[in-house]
């Protein structure tokens, strides 16, 4: 069973009570979330099915039928494919099973499904469209933020530095700029994340038992987000500049280290222009590093990053002047009618809504080798990086700016938790990958999601 790698093998009964008391636990925590605001009368101004910003709504669509085979086949055929096959092979089958997954689950509302959210008046593409001066909308987003001004930016513009915006302007000028075109490029680089999380497994040493999980990382509820959601894309980012400091932290050589930890650091320094949560991400790398018992790539990876926010800066948008403008527009607005009493633990709801129920059976299961993994993190490689998930969550959570509309939110945290899914008992593999599938396809056929 579990290597040195994983920490000390755990007596199946054992692990098995804990996967089933944390599956149940995911499970209360879904109902709660679902039931206490009927229950209490409670508005959490969200749409109709918190806390989930979705509404009621049954339905088949062309995406039906594809969705059903490619879960079916996905679910029988996964756990057998990710131990055996090939490097190359299992990346390409991987991203090409994420793509198909991904899709069918949107075409169950038609070719709107992958475009109509994308095409929002308060997501990117219709700014986007309209930017046609780069350097007067850096200069200019700062004081656009708040809503007393008369050009306030939509929602989504404001609520993320520009990283985000800059990124569809360059689809719009690509000729990527109708909702269905963005939504397949948004898709198609979402697909490419369990690839990512799977060379920082390769390059610290532990590629086996993260084939383990590599199936939850491209068949889950997840999909039903990614194929509709810019944060799809920033998760992407977020895990090859992760990638990129995994392969540093393990290369042989200096020149090779240094070169890889500045593709790494401005991958990561972009991810801070993309959204104001994802600085939680040096908690990622830094397990990386612990991980790899090595920080020779941190000042350079720094100092790369750290340029990337500056140049932005120097453009006209300042990242650590546009925070607080910010957190006075969100606290202005409806996050000031959303309860905290509720939402400090309906956002968690979300995010087993998100990444599965299974999620609580996988870290339960895994409790043990995290533990472990404050004491040795890199003899715990795959703890040390759930761990570091679990981190980043709680942060975020606790920081009251992610109240509801955070299924979406959580996307470049979610992959590194699943990766607690290697530590499920071997039983409940393939049993668990169909939980998954069968959810995923639940979700999407009986709630219609804004995101």
């Amino acid at each position: 069973m579990p290597s040195t790698r994983l920490g000390a093998a755990v007596p199946s009964h054992a692990g098995t009570r804990a996967a089933a008391w944390g599956l149940l636990a995911a499970s209360a925590l879904l109902a709660l979330a679902m039931a206490v605001p009927a229950a209490a009368g409670w508005d959490v101004h969200v749409r109709s099915f918190p806390p989930l910003h979705a509404q009621w709504r049954p339905r088949v669509g062309p995406g039906t039928f594809p969705a059903l085979a490619v879960g079916a086949l996905g679910a029988w055929h996964a756990v057998p494919l990710a131990r055996r096959l090939p490097w190359r092979p299992l990346l390409l089958v991987s991203w090409g099973v994420g793509v198909a997954w991904m899709l069918s689950l949107a075409l169950v509302d038609g070719s709107d499904g992958v475009g109509r959210i994308l095409d929002d008046r308060y997501e990117y593409l219709d700014t986007a469209r309209a930017t046609t001066d780069v350097s007067a909308t850096l200069r200019e987003y700062v004081d656009r933020i708040p809503l007393a001004h008369p050009g306030h930016w939509p929602v989504h513009i404001a609520g993320h530095p520009p990283g985000a915006l800059l990124l569809f302007v360059g689809l719009v000028r690509l000729g990527l700029g109708g909702g269905f075109a963005a939504g397949l490029v948004v898709t198609l680089i979402a697909a490419t994340t369990p690839l990512a999380v799977l060379v920082v497994a390769r390059s610290l040493g532990v590629e086996a038992q993260a084939r383990t999980a590599l199936p939850f990382l491209v068949l889950g509820p997840t999909a039903i987000w990614q194929s509709v959601s810019a944060d799809a894309m920033f998760a992407a980012v977020a895990a090859w500049g992760i990638a990129a400091l995994a392969v540093a932290a393990t290369s042989p050589t200096t020149g090779r280290t240094i070169g890889w930890s500045v593709v790494a650091g401005l991958l990561l320094g972009y991810c801070v222009m993309l959204s104001y949560g994802l600085p939680l991400l040096g908690i990622l790398a830094v397990a990386v590093l612990l991980a790899a018992r090595t920080w020779l790539p941190l000042p350079f990876a720094a100092a790369a990053a750290l340029g990337v926010v500056l140049a932005f800066a120097a453009l006209g948008f300042a990242w650590w002047e546009a925070l607080p403008v910010l957190q006075e527009r969100y606290w202005n607005g409806v996050a000031s009618r959303r309860p905290t009493s509720y939402w400090l633990w309906g956002n968690l709801a979300a995010l087993v809504f998100c990444a599965g129920p299974l999620l609580g059976a996988a870290l339960a299961s895994s409790g043990r080798s995290m533990a472990a993994a404050v004491r040795h993190p890199s003899r715990h490689v795959l703890a040390t990086l759930s761990l570091a998930g679990v981190l980043m969550v709680t942060a975020a959570d606790l920081s009251l700016m992610s109240k509801a509309e955070v299924e979406r939110i959580w996307l470049p945290f979610v992959p590194w938790l699943m990766l607690s899914c290697a530590f499920l008992p071997p039983r409940w593999v393939r049993g668990g990958l169909v939980l998954q599938v069968v959810f995923a396809l639940v979700v999407q056929h009986l709630l219609w999601s804004d995101w």
